[in-house]
């Protein structure tokens, strides 16, 4: 069951991937900035970047991941953060 939820969760991924990709196609909105390296920042860039932009992404602080790369465990699983 596991795997067929990640199934649709890529698959939906790709389709609004594409969907961004193809309304902005007819558009040239150039290169794009995202500040900020925590987890929205970073799934920004992914998303933005799977769209066919050129992404810079910007942190302030040496590495980036934000509050939850300081976390050891997060909840609900007690997996590792990283």
């Amino acid at each position: 069951m596991e795997k067929e939820l990640e199934k649709i969760d890529d698959q939906v991924r790709k389709s609004l991937a594409d969907n961004i990709h193809k309304s902005f196609a007819d558009h040239n909105f150039g290169d794009v900035l995202v500040v900020g390296g925590g987890i929205s920042g970073i799934q920004a860039a992914l998303d933005l970047g799977t769209a066919g932009f050129k992404v810079y992404l910007v942190e302030k602080a040496p590495s980036i991941g934000g509050h939850m790369a300081q976390l050891d465990k997060t909840f609900p699983t007690n997996d590792c953060s990283m």
